[in-house]
């Protein structure tokens, strides 16, 4: 091999050295970015998601509290991504990120809802959507607003896990005959009911630091967690329920003033009966998560790991969960914002919100509560 050979070889070996990686440069400086508004648990379980997942660049993490940026952060880091701290939402809105994910607590959630929107942004914001009806209706006023190109979506990770397609494909296809019955249960333990004894807090901030069991903050045990399980039940239903009865309490928790257990009855206009059990009173070992529909013909069951069909007494199939719901979730969302499909969600999810506060104001009166009187109440 003579040197002009060699030196025509080296050269369009490293010419194709270059243009990969100027390629591989080029698809990160495209890829979506994103930015984490609220680091807590939850924000930082969706941040792991999103990095190890999908194709999004996450450019930022912000909260309030330092502490919570910095594990966001180093969590970020351990996982290749390289997000900026910023403390200050309105400088990260006014950033050139692409996307946010809203996890800050649930009261806040429509006034960080309008700002993200305001300033042109895709929203990935966790249910539940507010804590009270007016609330809710201020959320749908503000998707209805917002500009069409957007992606607004509700954190209900149900509604895009792949067992869930399938199970509503097979209702769909009238395998069970139509619905006559839905059932949830969410039954689990919760570690705060071996907290000590805490009185009222003395400041505004010791409360919002323990929003999640206070219900003007977080809406009660129905609204800011059974709410998922309802979520699937208007969409496999196929509407919003007309009114509910139910009854529940709180006998074990010694922190805030949340439920810890609750039994609703949900009736929809065709008659369909919706059936909730809530309950945070389980030992700490035993977790049931499920919805169940009981059709004419047949049973099908949904939950996050798996999805099952009886089908007589003898026969039934059943299938796992590929993966994690969220998962499935984030990626759907980075995906539309990277193909230019939009989706809005925002006023679903309210009506979602809307019927775990409709469950939760008869539980309140004791009696059968209207979803029209539910909505008039604010």
């Amino acid at each position: 091999m003579n040197m002009r050979s060699k030196l025509s070889r080296r050269t369009l070996l490293a010419a194709a050295t270059a243009t990969a990686a100027t390629a591989q440069s080029t698809r990160a400086n495209s890829a979506v970015s994103v930015a984490l508004i609220g680091c807590g648990g939850r924000g930082r379980n969706l941040m792991r998601d999103l990095v190890s997942h999908t194709e999004a660049r996450l450019s930022a993490v912000c909260d309030l509290r330092s502490e919570r940026m910095r594990q966001a952060r180093a969590e970020a880091e351990e996982r290749g991504a390289k997000p900026a701290m910023n403390g200050s939402m309105e400088s990260v809105l006014a950033s050139d990120v692409d996307a946010v994910i809203v996890a800050t607590p649930v009261f806040m959630h429509a006034d960080h809802l309008e700002a993200a929107v305001r300033a042109g942004k895709h929203v990935y914001i966790e249910k539940p959507a507010m804590p009270d009806v007016a609330g809710c209706k201020r959320m749908m006023k503000i998707a209805d607003s917002a500009d069409r190109k957007l992606n607004l979506t509700i954190g209900f990770q149900r509604r895009y896990g792949q067992v869930y397609h399938k199970a509503k494909a097979l209702l769909d296809s009238g395998a069970i005959g139509a619905i006559r019955l839905a059932h949830l249960h969410f039954i689990k333990s919760s570690s705060w009911n071996q907290r000590p004894q805490v009185t009222e807090p003395k400041t505004t901030d010791e409360k919002i630091r323990g929003w999640h069991v206070w219900n003007d903050l977080s809406g009660d045990l129905i609204v800011e967690n059974n709410v998922h399980l309802i979520d699937v039940m208007n969409w496999f239903v196929g509407n919003r329920p007309a009114s509910a009865v139910g009854a529940g309490g709180r006998n074990y928790r010694k922190i805030g003033d949340m439920r810890d257990h609750g039994n609703v009855s949900f009736l929809f206009a065709n008659g369909v009966q919706g059936a909730l059990i809530g309950t945070t009173l389980a030992p700490s070992f035993y977790r049931h998560v499920h919805e169940q529909y009981f059709g004419e013909t047949g049973v099908i069951e949904t939950a996050s790991e798996y999805w099952k069909h009886y089908i007589d007494r003898d026969k039934s199939f059943e299938e796992a969960s590929p993966r994690n719901v969220t998962t499935d979730a984030l990626e759907s969302f980075v995906k539309r914002i990277a193909e230019s499909k939009p989706e809005n969600t925002i006023v679903r999810g309210a009506e979602s919100t809307l019927t775990a506060i409709l469950g939760r104001m008869a539980m309140d009166a004791r009696r059968e509560v209207t979803w029209d009187e539910m909505m008039q109440s604010a």
